[in-house]
């Protein structure tokens, strides 16, 4: 947020930069998720210092700043080995967009943005008539999931949790976020490049393996 980075002293802009570089880290050494390393890298940068406890949201990074760290650590430090594996967490993502072509799925998150790294999970975001017909289909080919509730979609007016399956297919980790068919178009155009389906994928892969 730069008008935002704009306002703020010297030191705090430094402390912001400090806090999303140690999120960054956590992202990318141990598959921290960007709240819970957030927090910690709050804690780790602000706690012993002065009036550490009582840190403005305000000046705090947002995500978008931590995750330009995390492709800077990526470059640092796994130049040599993320890109083959943002490549073969891109490949399994579009065989299971492919198997669940039906619903329409849509890649998100780290795998999507190039950031993955080795403690990466799969993002994907369904768009169904029923929660149900995932199930069933994922039933009817063995696959044993857990359930869990995600906040919905900013896009929806609909406040109630929505359903995410997740499993494992080819030692990986997949999370299927199932959303109603009528946020398709609007969650679509509001992501801006936060979503992708299975042909932009493909075009990603093509690019990455030329």
């Amino acid at each position: 947020m730069p008008l935002m980075a704009s306002n703020l002293s010297p030191e705090l802009e430094q402390l912001r930069a400090e806090i999303a570089a140690a999120a960054a880290r956590m992202i990318a050494e141990d598959g921290a998720d960007y709240g819970t390393a957030k927090r910690k890298a709050v804690e780790l940068c602000v706690g012993g210092k002065r009036g550490g406890g009582k840190a403005r949201g305000d000046f705090l990074p947002d995500n978008a700043q931590i995750e330009e760290e995390v492709r800077i650590y990526n470059e640092l430090f796994f130049a040599g080995t993320q890109p083959a594996r943002l490549l073969h967490l891109r490949k399994i993502a579009a065989e299971i967009m492919a198997e669940l072509v039906q619903f329409n799925p849509y890649l998100t998150g780290a795998v999507l943005n190039g950031t993955a790294g080795e403690h990466s999970d799969i993002y994907l975001h369904l768009f169904v008539d029923s929660p149900k017909d995932v199930e069933i289909f994922l039933f009817n080919k063995n696959v044993q999931f857990e359930v869990s509730s995600s906040p919905p979609l900013k896009t929806s007016g609909n406040n109630d949790p929505v359903e995410t399956l997740s499993f494992m297919y080819k030692k990986e980790g997949l999370h299927l976020t199932l959303y109603e068919t009528d946020d398709l178009r609007g969650s679509i155009r509001a992501a801006s490049g936060k979503r992708a389906d299975l042909n932009t994928v493909l075009a990603l892969i093509d690019k990455e393996e030329d």
